[in-house]
């Protein structure tokens, strides 16, 4: 069974040893390669990486603050994320919100709950190939701080389990992918959950994945650190689901509700975030 530890971690050596110089916009230079996919079986444990210290309440805040439709800053501030602060500087914005970013699109795009549509055909019409949900909107993408990085993702129901697979055309393998990683895998919790399936795989379809020059180094450190067993995921409410008889869903912010139980990992691994002027 494919774990993620061991996919991601062969991906940052893959990067290392085998990646191209490429400029970037952020002008600090990257080696990448492009066109990857990570898999993780969700039966090994929750996919939050153990080499390095991830912050999973910083995962849980994104992932919140995306399924409520949120595009305000201070949410995420106010809740101890503070990466988004330097790409809302550079936009010179003034109203405290990053655009039409991805809980925009999620729940607002042209007017349409994309969660909602795609969790009332899961419960209808659960082998459909239209689960999926899209961040990519052309018209929108202008008045964003940033393009959405990870912009699609689709489920897929297999004999009672389900599965879920991201797209995402950047990816800042060593800061920002393992984030990326937990929520995706938190996601797929939570709407499994919901559902009444049992999470399956969690797949990674990545374009340009690229580890920036600054943080080589913490790279070779990573992969030499001491890996421990995955934790699992404790939820005490019932998932993202729909209410009975009608289309709306159920969602309950409240963090507190859900905890990784025995997360042990190594020290945490520092490294500056890159920032486009």
């Amino acid at each position: 069974m494919r774990n993620i530890e061991t996919e991601y971690t062969g991906l940052m050596s893959g990067i290392l040893h085998g990646g191209k110089e490429k400029a970037d916009r952020t002008g600090t230079g990257t080696r990448a390669v492009f066109g990857r996919m990570l898999y993780h079986n969700m039966k090994l444990g929750f996919p939050i990486l153990t080499k390095k210290k991830i912050i999973f309440n910083h995962a849980k805040t994104e992932l919140f603050w995306i399924v409520e439709g949120r595009s305000d800053l201070d949410y995420l501030v106010n809740n101890g994320v503070k990466y988004w602060i330097p790409d809302y500087q550079r936009s010179n914005r003034t109203d405290r919100t990053l655009g039409p970013v991805y809980g925009h699109q999620w729940r607002h795009a042209n007017g349409i709950d994309q969660l909602q549509m795609v969790l009332q055909e899961l419960r209808e019409n659960p082998t459909s190939r239209r689960l999926m949900v899209s961040a990519w909107n052309v018209r929108d993408l202008h008045d964003m701080v940033l393009p959405p990085c990870h912009y699609n993702f689709q489920l897929f129901y297999n004999d009672g389990k389900l599965d879920l697979m991201w797209q995402q055309r950047s990816a800042d393998v060593f800061l920002g992918l393992p984030y990326d990683i937990t929520m995706y895998g938190l996601l797929l919790e939570m709407i499994a959950d919901g559902a009444g399936y049992e999470p399956g795989t969690l797949i990674a379809s990545l374009g340009d994945c690229h580890l920036y020059n600054n943080h080589l180094e913490q790279a070779e450190e990573y992969i030499a650190a001491k890996q421990y067993d995955l934790p699992k995921l404790k939820m005490s409410w019932g998932g993202i689901k729909l209410r009975e008889g009608a289309n709306d869903f159920v969602f309950i912010p409240n963090k507190d509700t859900i905890t990784l139980e025995g997360y042990n990992h190594s020290p945490a691994i520092k490294a500056e975030l890159s920032v486009g002027k």
